[in-house]
């Protein structure tokens, strides 16, 4: 495939985007995050394209928003399938921001992982995100708008015990949406990355039915959303979704990985990560 072309005037800045009638198309809708997310989006006027592989639960979420599903479409579809993730963009239509939500647990000793689960997880975590965009780039380059949403996370920064799978999709994200923002920088789309913390009610910890590290705090899924749309209609790169505490930590283990590991190690974090990791073993 061929290089999309820019319109004219390629010197054009990214800018950012009223979400009022805008199609939006998100993966893993159905979960905890997922469902914050579309709320904040259909209240902000979009048009949800909702994803993910359960459609009872998909259509029972379209129905629930703002204009139900008369105005929202839904889409099945299990990103851990070869092929799956293009073939999602393609169903969609057109789709003017893509928020890719998905995420298969990716916690446990690297040994733990059958070769089946280490594939779905890069697949589901990585590899669907870059797919989706990589089928959006040509219409959002040549409309002169548009914009990526990624959701990552603190596990993007800092790494931690028996998340190495984990760690890598979401470092992996990071890298991407820095420098796939500076390709579409010029023709006027955007790429954000949204990364949260320790959220309660939703996210890895509340479905593992295990407790976040003590002392450190929670977010909450609604935060998240907030900042996925304050993301697209700010054009920002990247929004942490955590309490100061916890940002500053991760800013610091981010800058100092050695030491990150030796607080680590000396904080009980390996007893938190084996029961996190149990509570997910059958989610992967």
């Amino acid at each position: 495939r061929s290089p999309p072309k820019l319109p004219q005037g390629a010197d054009t800045l990214a800018r950012a985007m009223d979400l009022e009638g805008k199609r939006v198309l998100l993966s893993g809708a159905t979960g905890g995050l997922g469902r914050a997310i579309a709320a904040e989006m259909a209240d902000q006027g979009a048009v949800l394209l909702l994803s993910s592989r359960r459609e009872e639960e998909l259509r029972g979420l379209a129905s629930s928003l703002p204009g139900g599903a008369r105005r929202h479409e839904v889409i099945v579809s299990d990103l851990a399938q070869d092929g799956a993730a293009s073939e999602l963009v393609r169903e969609a239509g057109d789709v003017d921001v893509l928020i890719a939500n998905a995420a298969l647990p990716g916690t446990g000793r690297l040994e733990s992982f059958s070769e089946q689960e280490v594939v779905r997880a890069l697949r589901v975590n990585l590899e669907a995100p870059i797919m989706m965009a990589r089928e959006l780039v040509p219409a959002f380059a040549n409309k002169g708008a548009g914009h990526v949403v990624l959701i990552a996370s603190l596990a993007g920064k800092v790494g931690s015990p028996r998340s190495s799978i984990y760690n890598a999709t979401k470092f992996g994200l990071r890298g991407f949406a820095f420098a796939l923002r500076e390709d579409l920088h010029p023709c006027g789309a955007g790429v954000s990355i949204v990364s949260p913390g320790f959220v309660r009610d939703a996210g890895m910890f509340h479905d593992a039915e295990s407790a976040a590290p003590p002392g450190l705090g929670t977010t909450t899924p609604r935060k998240v959303a907030r900042a996925v749309s304050r993301a697209i209609r700010r054009n920002r790169l990247e929004i942490t979704v955590a309490p100061r505490r916890q940002r500053f930590i991760s800013e610091v283990g981010y800058r100092h990985p050695r030491l990150a590991s030796r607080i680590q190690r000396g904080g009980g974090a390996d007893r938190v990560a084996e029961k996190l990791a149990a509570g997910q073993a059958a989610k992967r």
